[in-house]
């Protein structure tokens, strides 16, 4: 099942839109307060205020905030927005993953432009994979991102947003309905678990996507635990450490391959920063243990990577490391050279990496169907019409 939204609320890309309170900590909250006027005994009050309807309890509209002072709702309204980004088109797959197309507007200096977003429900959980960046500058050839160009960096607002659009658009915050065109999780919250896995290279937008995760982890907001807040980094080494210093959250590799002859085609940055530097790090990741092991994502490609004399290197190469090894199927995108693995090829490898006394869990593929499997998010930068996606979809125009 495939559902293409059309437009709602764009504003021309000549006109910039008001600056994002979501995004904003406590003290860019109150600095926001101050400028417009609030005194300065109202300030630590109201910014709390804003800070719960913003984030606990998802409000986009400041008429909604009912304990602030009209007046003042009106005030930050001439001057903020605490909308949503526009869903240019959602996609649910027979699975119930579902994908989002948002169009940043523009705003800060920052052009508007599309990220993909995707949620991934499970019987008990949901995960939500969030983009840090538009496009990608990484270029890893077994990946549909890669193929992408690097536009920009998203700002804090851009990621935080993601989040809110994701959790309102599911009926994740309180009072809202939740959708009965797909599976969801039967569980109070339906998004338990944040992935930055989805466009771009986290760790080369390292302050915005920390300052996102601060507030997507802060317990009085959007109150995630750290330990369901995942980064994916394809080796930014020099970055690794800082993030576990700053953010506390769980670390996930995305390796590929044992050897950095093919490491550095499959994964170029590799080039720079090699396995052995890539594992250094690794090892002394801040609050590493058994309980709070890495995660090494390692796609199959049939006759690239999936010998049982690799999954023995990759052993090798992982001794001494808290880690989990998942195995991810290789999903398919237009124009790829790669192919998937034979299961039982897969399966040969897993027992390998088992036996060694790993978790070696094979992915099972979510929302191939429209394209939002890891490794197949795509977006174009520029402006797609409405009718266009709908005639993609293969839906009646309208």
């Amino acid at each position: 099942m495939t559902m293409i939204l059309d437009s709602v609320g764009s504003r021309p890309a000549s006109v910039p839109a008001r600056p994002w309170l979501a995004g904003l900590d406590r003290a860019a909250l109150s600095a926001a307060l101050t400028e417009t006027g609030v005194p300065e005994r109202q300030i630590r009050m109201r910014s709390e205020q804003l800070w719960r309807w913003i984030y606990a309890r998802g409000s986009d509209d400041f008429s909604d905030m009912t304990d602030i002072a009209r007046d003042l709702r009106d005030q930050l309204a001439a001057r903020y927005d605490v909308g949503r980004p526009e869903i240019v088109s959602e996609q649910v797959s027979t699975d119930g993953t579902r994908k989002w197309l948002f169009r940043m507007p523009a705003r800060d200096g920052a052009p508007a432009a599309d990220v993909e977003t995707v949620y991934i429900p499970e019987h008990d959980r949901g995960t939500l994979c969030v983009s840090s960046q538009v496009g990608c500058t990484l270029t890893c050839t077994f990946c549909h991102t890669g193929t992408q160009k690097w536009v920009r960096n998203l700002t804090s607002g851009e990621i935080v947003t993601q989040i809110l659009a994701a959790r309102q658009r599911i009926g994740d915050f309180p009072g809202m309905t939740r959708p009965d065109d797909g599976p969801l999780p039967d569980a109070e919250r339906m998004v338990t678990n944040v992935v930055l896995m989805g466009m771009g290279e986290p760790l080369y937008n390292f302050d915005a996507v920390r300052d996102a995760m601060l507030i997507a982890a802060d317990p009085g907001g959007l109150a995630f635990s750290r330990r369901r807040i995942t980064l994916s980094t394809s080796g930014v080494v020099p970055e690794i450490a800082r993030w576990g210093r700053e953010t506390g959250t769980m670390l996930a590799i995305s390796l590929h391959a044992v050897r950095d002859e093919l490491r550095d085609v499959l994964v170029p940055i590799n080039k720079r920063w090699p396995l052995k530097d890539l594992l250094d790090a690794c090892r002394h990741y801040p609050s590493l243990s058994n309980a709070r092991r890495i995660t090494f994502e390692y796609v199959m490609l049939k006759g690239i990577n999936d010998s049982p004399a690799e999954a023995r290197e990759l052993v090798r190469l992982l001794k001494g490391i808290p880690a989990k090894i998942n195995l991810i199927p290789f999903n398919p995108w237009p124009g790829t050279e790669y192919e998937c693995s034979d299961w039982e090829t897969i399966e040969t490898f897993a027992d390998i990496v088992n036996r060694a006394g790993y978790a070696s869990p094979v992915r099972t593929p979510r929302g191939r169907d429209i394209m939002a499997a890891c490794g197949q998010l795509k977006s174009a930068s520029e402006r797609v019409p409405a009718w266009k996606l709908r005639e993609e979809a293969g839906e009646p125009a309208h």
